[in-house]
Formats: structure tokens, C-alpha cells, sequence
């Protein structure tokens, strides 16, 4: 008997703690800060279709493409001139703090926005296109250490960023001075991709997933994936960095975060709509054809793991700096 009116007793206060949230805000909208096809775009995309399987709002999730300085036009624009509405979700990704970790969003820093979800990660790899000389990082790197000004870097972000950093790290553990990499700087992966594929880059430092269709076509191939192990599937025959020799792991983690005026109660709805949505079986399905792998904070646990990595990309870019 007290086992049973213990049960219900738990079942009332839940019920009564999901009644006291806001109701879903109006006019959902999705922001990418960056143009179409790359992260950004894939995790509005992944949202928007999440929420609408669960018919969460009587009106599909509009997505608006914000781009300009990697991410820095949005932030700046959110903060300064849209703090306060419920509905706006923005995209972030790993990426995105590693430019906070430098100054590149202004005189805005981590804590001026309002962190509540992370709902996946990704791994950066290094692309080519399918008829490069290039087999295999090895190949890459004997060409690098003889004429480095002659290979001609490219992707989504500026030099000091998530691609860039990849694309440094190999060069570090390659034993070439990071300062003469050839590197040229596009909006997004997108535009990177564009960019390969035309020939006017020779590689790409990229996330694994976004090219998928690109390899699927025969377009590109992977010379490595920077992940602890293989990541299976699509990528199954694409070796790690580590399996050849230069010990290299970028995870790239995605999510979502929402103006700094944003009431309490609005912040609790998303966090709680994500809670739900990262317990279910159907958001991990639905995640996994987006390609992207599991990772799940919400709320509190995400500010901190914020911070942490924030700190931790100040040490890595003075690391990088210092070794040029």
C-alpha cells in the first residue's frame, strides 16, 4: 500500500512540475549561422524534423541562414538586437567555442548567451578530392614537409578555428611549422566542399559526416578520419589518424543555444522538450541518419562543459601559437 501511494504520489508531482511549464513559444524558428549545407544546417534540419514528428508546434520550425564572420554575425545580432524570443533555437558547434575562446565573436563572451542543449558530435577528418595524388596522410605530409606553400589548405572558418586547428594539429605532429600552411578561409563546410570539388582548394579539413554524399558519389575521398577509432558504417573503411601515426582527435560536438533574455520558464520548456527528445528512441534513430553520433546535456551540465571547453581551447590555441 505505501509502495502504491508512494507511485502515485511520484506520478502526481511530475505531472504537476510539467504543468507549470511555459506553454511552447510561437513562431518557431531555427537559426544556422553560417549558409546552407554545412553543420549548422544539419542540425536545424535534424530539429526541425524532430519537433515535428512529435507535433510539438502547430506550425513547421521556420530555418533562416545567418552568415558572416563564422558565426559572429549571429551571436552579436542575437545578443544586441533579438536577446528576448522563446521560440529562436541557434546552432552551435565545438567550433563555436574554440571562437569564443579567442575573442573572434566581439566583446561577447561564453556566458552571454543561454546554453541548453548539445544533442550530438561529429569527428573532423581530411578530405580530397577522389582524383588527388594523395592516398593516405603520409602522402600529404611528404608533400607538406617538401614544399609546404604549395599545398593549399581550405574550409568553413577562419585560421584559428575548429577546421583550422585540425588541419594545424596535423601539421604539428608532422613536425612542420603551422605558420607555413597555405590555408584559405570559407564560410562554411558547404562552401568548402564547393570549393574542393571545383579544384580550387586541394584539401579540405572538414567534419566526417557532411561529406558523406560527396564520397558516396566518388567525389572526394578521406585520407583519415580524427576520431579515437574507426567510426563504422559509411566510414568503416576510412582509417583514423592514429592508425597512421600522428595522434589526432577532434570531436566535434553540436547543439543549441538561445538569446540571453530568454525568460526562466521559456529556457525550462526547451530544456525539458530536449530532455524528453534525448530519451527517446525515436530522437536516437532520427539523430543517426542525420549522422550524427550520441551526445546528450541539457541545462546546468552544458554551461559547465561550456566553460570547461572554452578554457581548454585558450590552452590548445597558445599551445599551437607558441609552437609555430
Amino acid at each position: 500500500m505505501t509502495f502504491f501511494l508512494r507511485s502515485i504520489c511520484s506520478i502526481a508531482c511530475s505531472l504537476f512540475a510539467t504543468s507549470l511549464l511555459a506553454a511552447p513559444p510561437s513562431s518557431p524558428e531555427c537559426i544556422v549561422p553560417g549558409s546552407s549545407g554545412g553543420g549548422g544546417d544539419l542540425m536545424c534540419q535534424l530539429i526541425k524534423t524532430a519537433l515535428a514528428q512529435d507535433k510539438v508546434f502547430d506550425q513547421p520550425m521556420q530555418i533562416t541562414y545567418m552568415p558572416g564572420g563564422v558565426g559572429a554575425v549571429t551571436y552579436n545580432t542575437i545578443i544586441a538586437q533579438r536577446p528576448a524570443e522563446p521560440g529562436t533555437l541557434i546552432a552551435w558547434s565545438s567550433g563555436s567555442l574554440l571562437n569564443l575562446a579567442q575573442g573572434k565573436f566581439g566583446r561577447f563572451d561564453e556566458g552571454a548567451v543561454r546554453w541548453v542543449a548539445a544533442l550530438g558530435k561529429s569527428y573532423g577528418a581530411i578530405a580530397v578530392r577522389s582524383d588527388s595524388p594523395y592516398k593516405n596522410l603520409d602522402d600529404l605530409v611528404k608533400a607538406l614537409k617538401q614544399q609546404p606553400r604549395k599545398v593549399l589548405f581550405g574550409s568553413g572558418g577562419t585560421a584559428g578555428g575548429q577546421d583550422w586547428v585540425q588541419a594545424a594539429l596535423l601539421a604539428k605532429a608532422a613536425g612542420i611549422d603551422i605558420g607555413e600552411l597555405r590555408y584559405i578561409a570559407l564560410e562554411s563546410g558547404g562552401e568548402s566542399a564547393t570549393a574542393l570539388l571545383g579544384g580550387y582548394i586541394e584539401v579540405s579539413s572538414t567534419d566526417a559526416f557532411e561529406v558523406i554524399t560527396h564520397l558516396q558519389r566518388g567525389e572526394m575521398r578521406l585520407l583519415a578520419v580524427l576520431s579515437e577509432e574507426r567510426l563504422g558504417g559509411e566510414l568503416k573503411d576510412v582509417p583514423t589518424a592514429r592508425e597512421q601515426g600522428y595522434d589526432i582527435v577532434c570531436p566535434v560536438v553540436r547543439g543549441f543555444y538561445l538569446g540571453p533574455g530568454v525568460s526562466d520558464e521559456d529556457y525550462a520548456w526547451w530544456k525539458h522538450t530536449f530532455d524528453q527528445l534525448l530519451a527517446s528512441e525515436q530522437f536516437a534513430q532520427l539523430r543517426s541518419g542525420f549522422r550524427l553520433l550520441p551526445f546528450a546535456l541539457t541545462g546546468d551540465q552544458l554551461r559547465t562543459y561550456v566553460k570547461q571547453q572554452v578554457a581548454g581551447y585558450k590552452t590548445l590555441i597558445d599551445d599551437l601559437r607558441r609552437g609555430q
